[in-house]
């Protein structure tokens, strides 16, 4: 049942209203001054407030600003017994939903109320959805304890409010689109667009005609102008991935635009100016690329004023669980199936794989094995025959029995390497053993 609020100091107006408009099913409070209708706005979910402009202790007019600043969703008819132009304007600038006159306007009150009514339901499902995104493209939402991926999370907290260039690097499959929406999401931009795109594919024409737009006539079947993405997420962020895929005639046009904020339109001759946010990813080695001559030195250091590495899942042993149950809540659901437990079998054969495409690999094995399993736990007979066939070896190995000494070495090396989230040479150090004698233990102990 929707909930209207009437604020009006005379009482035989507000019994008056209360009747005709409970009398369309809504449910009704009432309030004498400001000072009440505040307090019933903070215990009750009001869809409508309607309000006398004059009132005892303040004016309807800069409440209704009040109600729209802690109540989003809330509308606002402001009713007056004298119509005043500059009030009104001033109403709706305050984010008031109208304004009409008492007595020559009553006929309006019912059918005002109800399309009130239907803008509240469009502000409370927009705030909704804001509030999914929001929560979504989040740091929150990143998952993972790892000292590694911690680290990349702190560095992109504090450069997601600052307007710097960002350039995220690491694997394929490690997150980086994900680290830039979130740093985006963070940032004053948020409320403008965030426009994603992928250097490697597109040819080199098309990827000039998506970033920079086109002039009608540029080229056949041009008819008429259309932006890029530049143009669209003017005041808010382009995210290049893949960016060492980009031609070397394109990347001195986007050195233009961080240099000067402007470019030129396939087909213009007039530069179009924007103010965005760049934000650049690849699994290239970009000093190597400059070597190579593939990459534009002057280009590479105007991207690389922030950099973020992202580590790959390897890397991450003690955050593959808490991927794996993740995954395994979205998929299930998605396939519509209950699955709320995996294996130690098959969590064992997850960390024991090298993980070349990382957490995007890891998604892909986890659907799959929901969409393979007839049970309520995944199994690891449900795991694609490489995993199987790796773990299966690897169980058959060597087996120590627990009161030998080599199976106590053995199992601190594993507990230290997870704790350096895989880093060898971090692990070696802990240890206070040379590198060479690690990577000896780990082959012959065939830890991995």
């Amino acid at each position: 049942m929707n909930t209207i609020l009437i604020i009006d100091d005379e009482e035989k107006i507000r019994i008056l209203l209360s009747r005709i408009i409970s009398l369309e099913g809504f449910e009704v409070f009432q309030a004498s001054d400001l000072k009440n209708a505040k307090k019933r706005l903070d215990i009750s979910d009001i869809d409508v407030v309607l309000s006398d402009v004059k009132l005892p202790d303040g004016s309807g007019v800069e409440f209704s600003k009040v109600i729209r600043e802690k109540h989003p969703a809330t509308e606002v008819i402001l009713l007056t017994a004298y119509g005043n132009i500059p009030d009104g304007v001033q109403a709706i600038k305050n984010g008031a939903f109208d304004y009409i006159t008492k007595g020559d306007d009553n006929n309006k009150i019912i059918p005002l109320v109800y399309k009130a009514v239907e803008k509240v339901a469009l502000n409370k499902r927009l705030i909704q959805l804001e509030k999914q995104l929001g929560d979504k493209l989040s740091f929150d939402n990143i998952i993972g304890k790892s000292k590694t991926i911690q680290s990349a999370i702190e560095s992109a907290k504090k450069v997601a409010v600052t307007d710097a260039t960002v350039l995220l690097t690491g694997e394929t499959g490690t997150g980086k689109e994900v680290f830039a929406q979130a740093i985006h999401n963070a940032s004053n931009r948020t409320k403008h667009n965030f426009i994603a795109i992928n250097c490697s594919a597109f040819s080199k024409e098309l990827l000039e005609n998506e970033l920079f737009g086109h002039k009608a006539g540029a080229f056949t079947g041009a008819v008429k102008d259309a932006k890029g993405i530049f143009e669209e997420a003017n005041n808010g962020t382009v995210f290049l991935d893949e960016i060492g895929e980009m031609p070397l005639d394109l990347q001195a046009k986007l050195l233009r635009v961080l240099e000067s904020g402007e470019f030129l339109k396939v087909g213009d001759n007039r530069p179009t100016k924007v103010n965005v946010r760049i934000i650049a990813a690849t699994n290239r080695d970009l000093q190597n690329e400059i070597e190579n001559g593939n990459f534009r030195e002057d280009l590479y250091y105007r991207i690389n004023i922030f950099n973020i590495q992202l580590p790959p899942l390897r890397e991450r042993v003690i955050d593959i669980e808490e991927l794996a149950k993740y995954f395994l809540a979205k998929f299930s659901q998605k396939a519509g199936k209950k699955m709320t437990a995996i294996s130690p079998e098959y969590l064992e054969a997850l960390k024991q794989h090298p993980w070349k495409g990382n957490i995007r690999e890891l998604r892909n094995i986890i659907e799959r094995s929901i969409i393979l399993s007839d049970s309520l736990e995944l199994k690891s007979d449900s795991l694609p025959s490489e995993f199987q066939k790796n773990h299966s070896v690897n169980s058959s190995s060597k087996t120590l029995s627990a009161f030998e000494l080599a199976s106590a070495e053995k199992i601190h090396i594993q507990k230290v390497l997870n704790y350096a989230n895989g880093n060898k040479t971090k692990t070696a150090d802990l240890l206070g053993i040379a590198l060479t004698t690690l990577y000896r233990k780990i082959e012959e102990y065939q830890i991995k």
